[in-house]
């Protein structure tokens, strides 16, 4: 399906230099702001007191916000749990001189004072430790699908592939990651777990372009390899802007209309969708052709010299 087709190659590779520039700035910048600022990381991550809280109607979750709040308690995390009368609170550890207990029946106070219905059904306090493992388990979890792409990458296509392809996906990663210190949005689980979703989502498109770029090789023997890559880019633009233009309308959708609980999730997944198109287009096409990726790296067995009359697709054209 093609909403419209592009008869004339756009020269992408011409300015592939200029825009891995911009890149690297970027990832560069992000990379800074990673080091000097550190990511603001939620309770899952830091420990905290987490509450359970019921209503006898559904619960006004900005209102129960707003008087947490009202007490000095920043970084609260308030979502429904279940049914629309149960309400999860997740907050961070308590301040020095006062302790989880003490921090949970101030603030079940706060709340009844807005609605009598509020009651206690559980406090939890999750300790750093359990914080540390978190943030272990994350980062062997982004680990292994960095390492399953490359193996994926270098079996379906050429270690060159594979290795460009690992170096984009990384600069979505760490440029996001690099928002997120930035600005000090809160890191917590389901931002993780976009961050997870944007590597496979990014690396699909890489696909996409790597393949059409492989038959490319095969079908047109009168061409570079840049203008290889750039009619491989060419001929997938408008798959490209029907896959991620959904795509980003679905995850928009999330971040305007979603809450406050969906809010950082849907960011990170728009921020890694745009660069996600970029890099694939611009920093791993660039950087396999940089490698020299050429017709015998993808194409096995001996290469039909153009002009053989045994080759099928001798003399064809573009």
């Amino acid at each position: 399906m093609e909403f419209f087709k592009i008869h004339r190659d756009i020269p992408f590779m011409r300015h592939a230099l200029v825009f891995n520039l911009v890149s690297l700035v970027t990832f560069l910048a992000a990379v800074f702001f990673l080091f000097s600022r550190g990511l603001h990381l939620s309770v899952e991550f830091t420990g905290g007191t987490l509450m359970e809280v019921s209503y006898s109607q559904p619960a006004d979750l900005n209102a129960i916000r707003n008087s947490v709040a009202a007490l000095g308690i920043n970084d609260v995390q308030v979502q429904n749990f279940g049914t629309a009368q149960d309400v999860l609170i997740r907050m961070p550890p308590a301040k020095k001189g006062s302790s989880s207990g003490a921090q949970s029946e101030t603030v079940l106070a706060a709340l009844q004072t807005g609605d009598a219905s509020a009651t206690l059904r559980r406090t939890e306090f999750v300790g750093p430790q359990v914080g540390d493992e978190l943030a272990a388990d994350g980062l062997k979890a982004l680990a292994s699908v960095i390492v399953g792409i490359m193996l994926y990458l270098a079996i379906r296509f050429e270690w060159k592939f594979a290795v460009a392809a690992v170096i984009a996906n990384l600069h979505d990663v760490v440029i996001i990651l690099g928002f997120f210190a930035f600005f000090q949005w809160e890191f917590s689980l389901p931002v993780l777990a976009a961050v997870l979703a944007v590597l496979g989502y990014s690396v699909n498109e890489s696909v996409v372009i790597f393949d059409r770029i492989r038959e490319n090789f095969r079908r047109y023997r009168k061409m570079n390899t840049v203008q290889i890559i750039d009619n491989a880019i060419t001929s997938t633009i408008s798959r490209t802007i029907i896959t991620h233009g959904c795509t980003q309308l679905m995850v928009l959708s999330m971040l305007l209309f979603g809450g406050a609980t969906l809010h950082y999730f849907a960011l990170a997944l728009t921020i890694g969708i745009l660069f996600g198109i970029y890099s694939s287009v611009f920093v791993a096409a660039a950087i396999a052709m940089w490698l020299g990726i050429q017709r015998e790296d993808l194409i096995k067995g001996p290469v039909k010299k153009e002009g053989d009359p045994a080759d099928p697709n001798a003399g064809a054209t573009v």
